[in-house]
């Protein structure tokens, strides 16, 4: 197979890669990156295009010139691309000083011998380079799911390729001029190297997207736009392992049913946006008060549950008054709120054998107890209680 074939693969490889990324680009918001490596591999149908006639051209130098740039842009692109994706601040320092250097270099590389290995290790540097730091780009998201470790491996599997190229110039050769370079069997290795490592790092780019495009859908599915706390769906998705988890090795998990006193009056008075308001800010303290792994829930309406790992019933009430305290402490006149919004809470512990459903309904009934009792208090479940139907939710 000769290197002008591989090219050609290599060319329609290119190509579809850079449309596949456009598309993603263009379909999906969430992708922010796809943008970039389209633009990435865009370069590389150029860059193809320009080897292609660089057998042809009398002064080879501005074509291979530019196949160098071109190629390095096209990296450049693509580093940005996967920090785009990951979240994480593109290199620019490390992009300046590779770029910098490279254009610097070039003197240096198209004078020295074309067939020696010190050329062609001053030529593919930069390269090396550029890829090792989309390898620390990934690594510094703390991403480890197996696409990220696969794509980092991937990554600096072909930074080092392109130091083991000098080595195979030094063993077989290759042209004396770049002409020659399509007919040799170095560029007949070297492309087809090329042509794997390409597909692979843009499947596993591609499987990446889709994961984490996927991952965001199901969060957005299972969070409450409003409060940005997790919807019934999330809870019952989150809430059911958290338990499972918490009864299989006897730690200690509470529930805290929580629900806004008198909040139809406070719809009715003050309108709906005041309403809103209410809501995203009991939200906001849920979470602020409550541990990084807890779940915060609204259930629906003025209705939230908040899952306390590895805390008693004692830890829930203390969190429950808390909140409370703190609602009620803050004045919301700023909202256009002239009266203090209070909450009632009810507190459970998981027990033996224990559902889902049977910790929310004791959570439930406690928290029926301190709305029945006078409201803006914290009422935690009868250890005893007996499974009688949940009361059903008579009082706002």
């Amino acid at each position: 197979m000769t290197a002008a074939f591989i090219l050609a693969i290599n060319l329609f490889i290119a190509g579809i890669f850079a449309v596949a990324f456009g598309v993603v680009a263009a379909t999906n918001r969430t992708a922010r990156g796809a943008g970039w490596l389209s633009l990435g591999y865009a370069l590389g149908i150029v860059d193809v295009l320009l080897e292609l006639v660089l057998p042809d051209q009398a002064d080879p130098t501005p074509v291979a010139v530019g196949i160098f740039l071109i190629f390095l842009t096209g990296q450049t692109f693509c580093l940005i691309g996967v920090a785009r994706h990951y979240r994480v601040a593109p290199p620019w320092i490390g992009i300046a000083a590779i770029s910098t250097l490279s254009v610097l270099a070039i003197p240096l590389i198209f004078t020295l011998e074309y067939a020696s290995p010190l050329r062609s290790l001053t030529y593919q540097l930069p390269y090396f380079a550029m890829h090792s730091l989309i390898v620390l780009t990934i690594y510094r998201s703390g991403r480890r799911q197996a696409l990220d470790v696969l794509l980092m491996a991937l990554t600096a599997l072909t930074a080092l390729l392109y130091l083991v190229r000098p080595l195979i110039i030094w063993t077989i050769g290759t042209a004396s001029a770049p002409q020659g370079y399509m007919g040799t069997t170095y560029a007949a290795i070297s492309q087809s190297v090329g042509a794997v490592t390409l597909i692979a790092m843009a499947l596993v780019l591609l499987l990446v997207i889709m994961r984490d495009t996927a991952t965001e859908m199901i969060a957005r599915s299972e969070t409450d736009s409003l409060s940005g706390a997790l919807n019934r769906r999330g809870f019952d998705a989150h809430a059911e392992p958290m338990l499972a988890r918490a009864l299989r090795t006897d730690a200690p998990l509470v529930l805290v049913a929580a629900d806004l006193d008198h909040f139809k009056a406070i719809n009715d008075g003050f309108g709906h946006a005041a309403g809103d308001t209410v809501i995203a800010h009991f939200a906001s303290l849920l979470r602020g008060m409550a541990s990084g792994a807890a779940i915060v829930s609204r259930l629906g309406g003025e209705e939230f549950a908040v899952l306390l790992p590895n805390a008693n019933i004692a830890d829930g009430r203390r969190y429950a008054e808390s909140v409370r305290t703190e609602l009620a402490a803050v004045p919301l006149s700023g909202l256009g709120i002239d009266q203090r919004v209070t909450a009632s809470f009810g507190v459970a512990q998981a027990m033996p054998g224990d559902t889902l459903f049977d910790l929310s309904r004791r959570a439930d009934a406690a928290l029926y107890r301190a709305k029945a009792s006078g409201r803006n208090q914290v009422s935690a479940a009868l250890a005893d209680l007996s499974p009688t139907p949940t009361p059903q939710r008579g009082l706002a």
